[in-house]
């Protein structure tokens, strides 16, 4: 029995492209002489589709494209998800389902199980669990198939009560078909190869898993699906990152012919990863998410430049850098806006990567905006010393200057700030902290430092002097980040035990973390949760990123 994987990018609600693909890639695996094609979870409408589905339209439109490519599944048979209504009158009135196609008839409606709510998941808002559990009998074989989490319930603290795939044993099936729509972080690619290879050693049967690519406004899906033999042998492992349509053969015995693929990614190399940070690893797979972050947010929302305030820091850097790469220079439009404060080597380095990028740039001086704001406000600042309140004035003057040229041209501003400083609250609302996607939000100072070196892994692209200056916002005299923040190599730890590994003040400092550093920290985070809270979309590379996964609320003392 042949088998395709198609693993495709969807744009959700686009239900006429994503049909045409579909169909496309049918066809493609006619041809190729499959059997069997499959596609991921909810590739008929896209994941996730969020409050989209609480609209009859919407799920008319679902079982439109359904029939519509029901009818190309005439000689194969076609796996594709899609929402599908719940006739029974308790419980939510959908399923997360399956639909598995032939002879152009629906000849079963499998309905996903386990129905995940935490980070970035809320299905159980829309959709009632699975009530049966049955194989599908295609060409003499037995077909269990499962929808994403469903073959997540395995090891010794299982988040759900039932495990489908126990059900679906009790009949024998010969293979295990999954479609998934499982995102990335950087630990990701690991722990789903482990999970899918656990399942096969538990249930001694082959795996075919297909998992959808593409950037879904801040969740970034990789695709590397893959396929396992009955002997928990890796087979194939589709490429990350790329879509792609690839035939396998699985055989009487339980083996499998594939064919020879690419690397499902590259390698970083182990001098970018600080040994300081955890997250630092796989910068290769953090940096090509990222460029697919970048690339289908402006392709799905019809735009084609990009604008960015480059000051000669390293996030503006590294930002400019990668959205080149995604979109090409000549469409991403650096702004120079040196203030009274900022040094002419920071002008200079700013210069100097934009022509090393050739992407166009201009110098706007906002020395004459700012005096002019703090001449209006003299009367009321009553002769109170410079303080935070001028510093956020030349902030905000270059976030109006960066909206305005946005406006009038038709870009889209990409916000440069980092974890770090989003954690602890260090910018400002309206100002450095404006845009319509961040490109570094869910990276650490550390691996933004990182993400520059694999950068400039085979020529000098960023200028060495970017990497190695102190970090400063140049807002007032020798000001340097050092100054109202810890040093990022401690800061950074720190706060990745509390983000991403949820642990308390008292877990971290048992760590041998200094206690004023723990607590100091941990109250900066929960201090500013209202600004993140007006931030824009973050592309998501972490398992706990700022925004729809993280969610805590604004005014609350603990920690604080």
């Amino acid at each position: 029995m042949k088998i395709s994987i198609a693993q495709q990018n969807y744009h959700i609600g686009n239900f006429e492209t994503n049909t045409a693909k579909m169909i496309s890639a049918i066809k493609e695996a006619k041809a190729a002489g499959a059997d069997i094609i499959m596609f991921s979870e909810m590739s008929v409408c896209g994941y996730p589709a969020r409050d989209f589905v609480e609209f009859n339209d919407f799920i008319s439109k679902c079982y439109e494209a359904v029939d519509l490519i029901r009818e190309h599944a005439d000689s194969i048979a076609v796996l594709i998800g899609s929402p599908a209504r719940n006739t029974i009158q308790k419980g939510k009135d959908l399923f997360n389902a399956a639909f598995f196609l032939y002879e152009k008839e629906i000849k079963a409606e499998i309905h996903k199980t386990l129905l995940p709510t935490y980070d970035v998941f809320d299905e159980y808002r829309y959709f009632e669990p699975a009530y049966e559990w049955k194989v599908v009998p295609f060409k003499g074989k037995k077909i269990a198939i499962t929808i994403c989490e469903d073959i997540w319930n395995l090891g010794d603290n299982p988040l759900y009560r039932i495990c489908p795939m126990d059900q679906l044993m009790e009949q024998s099936p010969d293979l295990m078909l999954n479609i998934s729509a499982s995102p990335f972080d950087y630990t990701h690619d690991e722990d789903r190869k482990s999970v899918i290879k656990a399942n096969v050693q538990k249930y001694k049967i082959p795996m075919f898993y297909c998992n959808a690519v593409g950037s879904q406004t801040e969740i970034v899906f990789d695709g590397a699906s893959l396929v396992f033999d009955k002997d928990a042998n890796l087979c194939a492992a589709l490429p990350m990152f790329e879509e792609t349509l690839v035939t396998v053969e699985l055989n009487e015995d339980g083996s499998i012919k594939a064919p020879i693929l690419e690397p499902a990614s590259r390698v970083p190399d182990k001098e970018l990863n600080p040994s300081t940070l955890e997250p630092a690893l796989n910068i290769a797979q953090v940096y090509d998410a990222l460029i697919l972050g970048i690339r289908d947010y402006f392709s799905k929302m019809g735009f084609t430049k990009a604008i960015l305030g480059s000051s000669g820091g390293i996030d503006s850097a590294v930002t400019l850098a990668i959205a080149c790469d995604a979109l090409g220079a000549e469409n991403v439009r650096a702004i120079l806006m040196p203030s009274p404060y900022s040094t002419d080597h920071s002008v200079n380095d700013a210069v100097m990567l934009s022509k090393n990028l050739g992407n166009p740039y201009d110098i706007i001086r906002i020395d004459d905006v700012f005096h002019a704001f703090t001449k209006t406000l003299e009367p009321v600042f009553n002769g109170l010393p410079f303080s935070l309140a001028e510093e956020n004035i030349q902030s905000r003057t270059r976030g109006n200057l960066l909206m305005g040229i946005a406006n009038k041209f038709g870009y889209i501003l990409l916000n440069t700030s980092n974890k770090s400083e989003l954690a602890t609250g260090y910018g400002t609302l309206y100002g450095d902290m404006a845009g319509g996607l961040g490109v570094l939000g869910d990276c650490y100072k550390l691996q933004v430092y990182a993400l520059a070196k694999y950068i400039n892994r085979n020529k000098a692209i960023i200028p060495e002097n970017i990497i190695t200056k102190a970090p400063s916002a140049e807002l007032r005299p020798n000001q340097k980040d050092s100054d109202s923040l810890p040093d990022y190599s401690l800061l950074d730890q720190v706060l990745y035990q509390y983000i991403e590994k949820r642990m308390g003040p008292a877990e971290i400092k048992a760590m041998g973390y200094e206690a004023a550093l723990v607590d100091r920290t941990l109250k900066m985070v929960n201090n500013n949760e209202y600004k993140r809270n007006q931030f824009c979309p973050i592309i998501r590379i972490s398992p706990k990123a700022f925004g729809v996964g993280r969610r805590v609320p604004i005014v609350g003392k603990y920690l604080n």
